[in-house]
């Protein structure tokens, strides 16, 4: 059973905070507080050995009818023995956004043992592309009501990670989700349709969704 984050934040309010800066530190990657940040717009983030929270302003999210597909993602869309699969194997997900980083990453031990509770907890989910049964792409995140945000993702082999975004798309829209976030606008994300909005306004869309009784896995 997922555990009901408290009825009150233990963060402040994040309108009311410099979206440019953290305005939490501290490392508890409990379940009950991880599900409390994300159904409030926000998320840890590891840096230097200390653990900050945040919630940038403006926020990046990925339109689901905007998805990019590019000519060549959709010739490796095509490719035979490409296979996508859901929750199969997040912790290897995981490890291996962490492993292609190498040692700055911000994905933890601590915050792998937390995000995998998540998972334990049908809170968190992964999307694995495989290649002749080798994890060659993927990527994770965290699921409050109609909401998936997006932690990381990796790949091996060109597109994998962008193969795993449309999987990830298609499920969401499956299953009745309503906003994919990516959190912060990257190159790579914008590249896919991701687009930057100002945080009041995801915030207003994100208590919408929250509630809602939708299922990813």
């Amino acid at each position: 059973m997922t555990p009901r984050p408290p009825s009150r934040s233990v963060f402040p309010d994040p309108r009311l905070v410099p979206g440019d800066e953290p305005f939490a530190r501290g490392e508890n990657y409990q379940p009950e507080v991880l599900l409390d940040a994300y159904r409030h717009g926000i998320f840890p983030w590891p840096t230097d050995g200390e653990v900050y929270w945040w919630s940038p302003d403006p926020r990046a999210i990925i339109p689901l009818n905007g998805l990019r597909i590019s000519r060549s993602l959709r010739r490796t869309l095509r490719t035979a023995g490409l296979r996508c699969t859901v929750d199969r194997d997040f912790s290897g997900v995981m490890t291996s956004c962490a492993a292609i980083r190498g040692p700055d990453t911000w994905i933890t031990p601590a915050y792998m043992s937390g995000y995998r509770r998540l998972h334990e907890l049908g809170a968190a989910h992964s999307v694995e592309v495989w290649e002749l049964g080798e994890l060659v792409g993927g990527l994770y995140g965290v699921t409050v009501g109609a909401v998936f945000t997006g932690e990381s993702m990796f790949h091996r082999r060109p597109d994998a990670s962008k193969v795993a975004m449309v999987a990830l798309r298609d499920r969401m829209v499956e299953r009745g989700f309503a906003l994919l976030d990516a959190q912060l606008p990257t190159a790579h994300l914008t590249s896919m349709g991701a687009v930057a909005i100002p945080r009041t306004q995801y915030l207003d869309r994100l208590s919408e969704l929250v509630d809602e009784a939708v299922s990813f896995a």
